[in-house]
């Protein structure tokens, strides 16, 4: 899969989310002053996945607060989403891409090892889109544990 770089186009999506509405990354640029951060993890409940949730939702007044926006994708139904979301207290959107097509887009789809074993799943990825739609950051096969720490210091939020 390619991999979005920056000043790419980052392409434009809708999705269903955990509360049974829908989030498109357009409406979250238009409500967004800087960008919106999309987060691509493998699987709801799942200790690293929820770590990194729990990290986004413990910083997601400082990213809100610096202007930007969160969503999380993964391959996950709604319902599990939304149980996800009550379990961990989330409170920004988390959309379910069952088809893998925003996965692909963003080139957050592909072969992985694991054990020493290879097969096709989510590669844990971050990708920031500035207000226009470009790219300002693409991060792929991040660990789940400090990204979003990391992540902070790149984007200048304290």
């Amino acid at each position: 899969m390619p991999r979005l770089e920056p000043a790419d186009i980052a392409p434009d999506f809708t999705l269903p989310t955990a509360d049974g509405g829908e989030v498109s990354l357009s409406a979250l640029r238009a409500d967004a002053e800087k960008g919106v951060v999309v987060y691509f993890y493998p699987a709801a409940g799942t200790p690293g996945c929820t770590k990194e949730a729990c990290d986004f939702r413990d910083s997601l007044a400082s990213l809100q607060g610096a202007g930007y926006a969160v969503v999380g994708v993964s391959p996950d139904g709604v319902g599990k989403l939304a149980r996800f979301a009550e379990a961990e207290g989330l409170t920004f959107p988390l959309a379910s891409d069952a088809e893998h097509r925003v996965l692909e887009a963003y080139g957050a789809w592909g072969e992985k090892k694991n054990y020493g074993k290879t097969y096709v799943g989510v590669i844990r990825s971050t990708v920031v889109v500035r207000k226009d739609g470009t790219v300002e950051l693409a991060q792929y096969n991040v660990r789940a544990t400090g990204h979003v720490a990391r992540l902070r210091t790149l984007l200048g939020v304290a």
